[in-house]
């Protein structure tokens, strides 16, 4: 019995099951049946197991042959779904695809392009990380992912490829009973210069050493700030009244239809910055097939978008 089942029988044994005859099965296996008769029946030698009642005109499946049916398929499965990995693996699919994520960008449609990489490379494994983006960056940089989805950069860096898949809207919030709010001019506006004094609160980096470069979207405004790590830490910052930030519009709009927040009304300058959101990865390491198909389905993504949105 040792080695009945091989990749061959089990072939045979599954189209006869499918097919409900050794010729029909023959015809799919692109064998004369007398192979497939052969083949069945050494099966059935090597198992001890009448797998096939052969009395009437087609072969009938045992109680023995159901019973091992499920078993079957499921090694045969797993049989295709090895080759494939090993496929894949020969052609360039890396074993793990680590994606990097900004973390006020996790609310952009990343995801459908996600299932449609996991749809064509099922055993891809896929690892998702959240990190400030400066943070992600150096991550990318250090071979730790291989893609980081961030907000587009004030300078270019010549490490660094990239991929525009998207726009988001940062706005200036602040908890709509701050007292800040009592202070607005006649024209119902602030000026930057009552914005200073108070408290800023960012999303940035963990590492205390990171300094804010001037033309960043993320640029300390206000003369003494506090950071956090994630946006809704910053949210519940916010609306506690300890400061006002700088957030993603989808972040923060919920809290604005509940009148929790608002968008501070500037007199010399527009609330609301659209800013590109842009797919990295570095110049300096290759990346595997799947990397490169998620860019691909990202960048559809985006065109598709663009196409379906009204023009004015």
């Amino acid at each position: 019995m040792n080695g009945a089942f091989h990749s061959e029988t089990l072939a045979v044994f599954l189209a006869v099951l499918d097919t409900g005859s050794f010729s029909a099965a023959a015809r799919r296996l692109g064998r004369v049946p007398s192979a497939v008769s052969m083949a069945i029946a050494n099966l059935e030698a090597e198992l001890a197991l009448e797998l096939f009642d052969r009395r009437g005109r087609e072969p009938k499946p045992t109680a023995q042959a159901r019973a091992l049916e499920p078993q079957v398929r499921l090694l045969m499965s797993q049989l295709q779904q090895l080759n494939t990995q090993a496929l894949e693996l020969s052609q360039g699919l890396e074993t793990r695809l680590t994606l990097v994520i900004a973390p006020e960008l996790q609310s952009t449609p990343w995801v459908r392009p996600l299932q449609g990489l996991t749809r064509e490379y099922p055993s891809l494994e896929v690892q998702i990380i959240t990190a400030p983006q400066t943070d992600a960056l150096s991550l990318l940089h250090q071979g730790g992912a291989q893609l980081a989805l961030v907000f587009e950069r004030p300078a270019a860096d010549g490490r660094e490829s990239f991929q525009e898949v998207g726009r988001e809207t940062l706005v200036a919030v602040i908890a709509r009973q701050h007292p800040l709010l009592q202070d607005v001019s006649v024209t119902g506006k602030l000026k930057d210069t009552q914005l200073r004094p108070l408290r800023q609160v960012m999303v940035g980096s963990r590492s205390q050493d990171d300094t804010w470069r001037s033309g960043s979207p993320f640029c300390v405004s206000s003369e003494h700030y506090w950071r956090v790590d994630h946006p809704e830490i910053a949210v519940q910052l916010v609306l506690a009244g300890l400061g006002w930030a700088w957030l993603p519009r989808a972040c923060v709009q919920p809290y604005i239809n509940g009148q929790l927040l608002v968008e501070l009304p500037m007199e010399n300058f527009t609330n609301g910055e659209e800013l590109w959101i842009d797919l990295v990865w570095s110049r300096e390491r290759p990346l595997g097939l799947g990397a490169r198909r998620f860019i691909a389905l990202m960048e559809a993504q985006y065109r598709d978008q663009q196409a379906a949105a009204p023009h004015h």
